[in-house]
């Protein structure tokens, strides 16, 4: 009888715990119901400059504002700015040198669509570093060996370009390859297929680790320069409003939580988490490096003095000829103020 009695009550206990199971599940269902999340694709080049973005999805920041972000890394600016101009992806992090290039008719690729791209939100100042193979030490080594970009007309090209030019080489002294975006250069510098690329922080610090040489960095040689931006099409942002500032809150949040040092243990933790092949000892000089003074951006703003850089060097080096001179052309100021109210 005992026996019978408990095999009735673990199979009440068993049925309670279904039902209290279904209540829950439920219960969220509901709530998700009445509080829908929107999906926004966002595409990007991998790395760790997608920090603030990790911690905003991993601290919830982007679910307040009622949007899910959903990553796609990129290969190649190509890959990416055909992508974004097509409609594919809603909002595209990429170097504002990418937009200005599209929109004046001097980008790498044909598009669908006729470019009518914003920049609504700054990022950083590009973290641009030249990284070299361990045999060339100096600007002179680089002479007859060749140099790995992205794309040739457009991203940080004309970066590289320029600070080689400012140490005595011109394009006819060193030979250019397009390799792909960041991680394929990096790959390629690591294997020595290239003498060296334009490299974004926290690549450098992986390549002094690897033994190459980092010669130079273009924020101590520009003092200003606008890198990373966040970029949609004209017509998706103006009939999404909302969806764009509540990127533009939890990005900032993202960022904000990134630049104060008591969140230091827990914000390096999300990036691990997110490229979980990182040491500690990486994760922390990249910690020092990206939340400094020469890190992120704060509140994520735009570097108008940066952006003029930027149309200097479009100017000297795109093709067809332009001279570009207003840094706020590209940029709707709009959805910033009012996402910052």
């Amino acid at each position: 009888m005992k026996t019978k009695m408990k095999g009735m009550r673990a199979i009440l206990l068993a049925l309670l715990a279904v039902f209290s199971l279904s209540a829950v599940t439920a219960g969220a269902q509901a709530q998700a119901g009445a509080q829908p999340l929107h999906t926004v694709s966002v595409i990007v080049f991998p790395g760790g400059f997608n920090w603030p973005i990790w911690i905003a999805q991993e601290k919830g920041y982007f679910a307040k504002g009622g949007i899910d972000v959903k990553l796609t890394p990129t290969p190649n600016s190509v890959f990416q700015l055909t992508g974004l101009i097509d409609g594919k992806f809603d909002i595209g992090i990429t170097a504002i040198d990418n937009v200005i290039a599209y929109m004046e008719g001097q980008g790498e690729a044909k598009t669908e669509s006729k470019p009518d791209l914003i920049v609504f939100m700054g990022g950083d100042n590009g973290f641009l570093n030249i990284v070299t193979v361990p045999d060339v030490k100096t600007y002179a080594d680089l002479k007859g060996k060749t140099v790995s970009v992205d794309a040739l007309t457009t991203g940080y090209a004309f970066v590289l370009f320029d600070m080689l030019k400012r140490k005595g080489l011109k394009k006819g002294d060193y030979q250019v390859e397009k390799a792909g975006g960041v991680l394929a250069r990096w790959d390629a510098i690591k294997a020595q297929k290239h003498a060296a690329t334009l490299l974004i922080t926290p690549f450098d610090i992986l390549a002094k680790a690897a033994g190459l040489n980092v010669l130079q960095y273009a924020i101590d040689v520009y003092g200003n320069y606008q890198g990373l931006v966040a970029s949609a099409r004209r017509e998706w942002a103006a009939k999404n409003p909302k969806l764009v500032e509540a990127y533009i809150r939890g990005t900032v949040q993202g960022v904000d939580f990134l630049r104060d040092p008591k969140n230091k243990d827990e914000a390096i933790a999300i990036l691990r988490k997110n490229l979980p092949q990182m040491t500690e000892q990486v994760a922390a000089q990249s910690y020092v490096a990206m939340s400094g003074p020469k890190g992120f951006t704060p509140k994520a703003a735009l570097n108008v003095a940066g952006v003029r850089k930027v149309l200097e060097l479009r100017s000297e080096y795109g093709e067809p000829k332009k001279k570009m001179t207003d840094p706020l052309k590209y940029y709707d100021a709009k959805y910033y103020k009012a996402a910052m109210k």
